[in-house]
């Protein structure tokens, strides 16, 4: 493989992790710290605050494992692109997209509020039995 053919990996510009516990009130807390970090950071993305919230109160529904928390970490990259990841300790439990005809249902839809958001997103599997699920969100035309 030669020089060219490798991806630019780069280091993000701002970087922001914590650790919560596995609870609704964890899962409203990490909304609420993602806006108030990005605003510190003085950077809007009207997706974000919804974005933390469905992965965080997935990882409190279908990720909690009794006496483990769940992180949060916010990436901020020179290019604008901002990278929410939330990590649970379920990584036997994969998220995945409701098939169409679903939506009666009450609910599985989170995950599409997250891919109209997000310009890409996925899941990862860290070692330990665990995952991140993250989403990537391009910067807005207003309020830049």
């Amino acid at each position: 493989m030669n020089q060219k053919s490798l991806p630019q990996v780069t280091a993000p510009a701002h970087h922001f992790t914590v650790q919560l516990s596995a609870t609704r009130r964890g899962a409203r807390l990490a909304r609420l710290l993602a806006e108030r970090q990005l605003d510190e950071w003085g950077r809007y993305f009207e997706g974000a605050p919804h974005v933390v919230a469905e992965l965080a109160s997935n990882a409190v529904l279908h990720g909690r494992v009794r006496g483990r928390d769940f992180r949060l970490t916010l990436k901020l990259h020179e290019d604008g692109t901002l990278r929410i990841e939330v990590t649970d300790a379920r990584g036997d439990r994969i998220p995945r997209v409701p098939a169409p005809g679903t939506e009666c249902t009450e609910s599985g839809r989170g995950l599409l509020i997250v891919a109209a958001y997000a310009a890409r997103w996925g899941v990862d599997e860290p070692p330990a039995n665990c995952k991140t699920v993250w989403a990537e969100l391009v910067p807005d035309r207003v309020g830049q």
